[in-house]
């Protein structure tokens, strides 16, 4: 006898309001201006925030639990909606100049986000694939949007990489069902709790395999080569929505899979380790070495990976606290730092450090909100990623990862050095001849910055505003969806 699915439309709103921009952003094209367009997919983000937030503690699920719209899913994806509103805010000051104002740029980021919000809201492995690829596929076009050889390069390497990523996560969740009999994120759990399954071995490598997969997606190193040379050449606005969005859905995916489904899972947790090591030594060192900003805080990116990851070391109600507290706060300060280059590079290969020089005799504005973004980005107090940073370091000495949390502390101080060298170059006097910046009325930009810098003072110094929501142990009890 066919079984119906269970559809409920509630989980399902959501994210069928950012698919209505996508759709419309993809028809309306041909009739209203790129910016009309803009407006409509902004107010959508916020009618899908609005419908996320009736969905608390609702506990609501569809497709037999395929799609669940716990609270853990509806604090990721509002951290998503919010990455994805200050990258269209970018757009709208930066896109011309970029050479991607046209209706197929907000189609693709809204297909993007789209995906990201399923694998947020995902259930079992397949819708997590299924928004995995979506969001993938539209970042490959994003990146390559720009007629210009460094983002064809760009979006082509990513483009590659990121299909070898994907095809060894497809393998990993091969793997996994084999040795469990089950693509639901409970179903896994309950056969991998308390007894060891019959296929160990088909496990423990199902499970590194997702654990390679999803280390292309986020930057953890040896997977991380695309990311510099994407985000430095792909469009400043494409690199903002790349660095927040985008690693903020596959921490959310790795939530699901590593702090739910697999979390009795053995082997991969020492191998994350391992990775984590590795990327908080490859991604600082090349920080210290770089002589462009925009290139910079791609590395940067890079190593904040490692520090994320820590997180994820830790048992599900403190690692899942420390990571949604975290990605709000990575989201705020990096995309208000991408926002303030956007705003003042003169190309889309982003500024020399030496650039910074001065800035703030020509644009004090951008230059005080920008030393607060890499004053937080450092993970100096009293901004939020100081808080940021404990809370990750606190979840892998709960772990027992003693040694880990040590380099993760030393890596930090590595950290101050390229960070405060252009915060202070900043405020340094500029000798030479008047140094070219953008120019021109930059309100939305203006507007993105100030949400940023505001938003990790505030939490910095009462992070109990979002801390105090994300902290409750039940919350992050649901990853498997039990």
């Amino acid at each position: 006898m066919l079984t119906v699915p269970e559809v409920h439309l509630a989980p399902l709103l959501p994210i069928l309001i950012v698919l209505a921009g996508a759709l419309a952003s993809t028809v309306l094209g041909f009739f209203l201006p790129r910016r009309a367009l803009t407006i409509i997919n902004l107010v959508l983000l916020v009618l899908s925030g609005v419908s996320m937030g009736t969905l608390w503690n609702s506990g609501a699920v569809a497709f037999g639990g395929s799609l669940q719209a716990d609270n853990a899913a509806v604090l990721l994806g509002l951290t998503i909606l919010l990455g994805s509103a200050m990258t269209l805010l970018v757009s709208l000051d930066t896109a011309y100049r970029a050479r991607v104002s046209f209706p197929e740029f907000d189609a693709m980021l809204m297909y993007a986000v789209t995906g990201t919000l399923l694998i947020a809201f995902s259930g079992d492995l397949i819708v997590m694939l299924i928004g995995l690829e979506v969001m993938s596929l539209s970042g490959y076009v994003l990146a390559t949007l720009q007629e210009s050889r460094p983002a064809e390069e760009s979006g082509l390497k990513y483009f590659l990489l990121g299909a070898v990523g994907s095809a060894v996560l497809i393998y990993g969740i091969a793997w996994v069902y084999g040795a469990t009999g089950s693509l639901s994120y409970a179903g896994i759990a309950a056969k991998t709790a308390g007894l060891t399954p019959d296929n160990l071995g088909i496990l423990v490598g199902g499970a590194l395999l997702l654990l390679a997969g999803f280390g292309f997606k986020v930057a953890l190193a040896p997977f991380h080569q695309w990311t510099p040379d994407v985000y430095s050449g792909a469009p400043t606005t494409v690199s903002l929505f790349l660095s927040t969005v985008v690693k903020v859905a596959a921490f959310a995916g790795m939530l699901r899979v590593f702090g739910g489904a697999l979390q009795n899972a053995p082997g991969w947790a020492s191998i994350l380790q391992l990775l984590i090591a590795a990327t908080l030594i490859v991604g600082n060192a090349a920080s210290l070495f770089q002589t462009n900003f925009k290139r910079m805080l791609a590395y940067s990116a890079v190593a904040h990976t490692g520090f994320l990851a820590l997180a994820l070391l830790g048992s599900p109600g403190l690692g899942g606290a420390a990571l949604a507290y975290y990605l709000l706060v990575y989201t705020l300060m990096t995309a208000a730092a991408f926002a303030i280059v956007a705003a003042l590079q003169r190309n889309e290969q982003g500024m020399a450090i030496q650039d910074l020089r001065g800035l703030y005799y020509r644009h004090p504005g951008y230059a005080v909100a920008l030393a607060v973004c890499l004053a937080s980005l450092a993970g100096l107090p009293p901004f939020a990623g100081f808080f940021g940073k404990y809370l990750a370091f606190q979840a892998a000495l709960q772990g027992g990862y003693v040694w880990l949390s040590v380099l993760a502390a030393l890596a930090s101080v590595a950290a101050l050095v390229y960070y405060l060298r252009p915060a202070m170059l900043l405020f340094m006097p500029d000798r030479t001849p008047a140094r070219e910046y953008a120019h021109g009325e930059r309100p939305a930009t203006t507007f993105t910055v100030a949400l940023g810098v505001i938003g990790v003072t505030v939490l910095g110094i009462l992070p109990n505003l979002w801390y105090g929501w994300v902290a409750n142990p039940a919350i992050w009890g649901t990853l498997a969806g039990r």
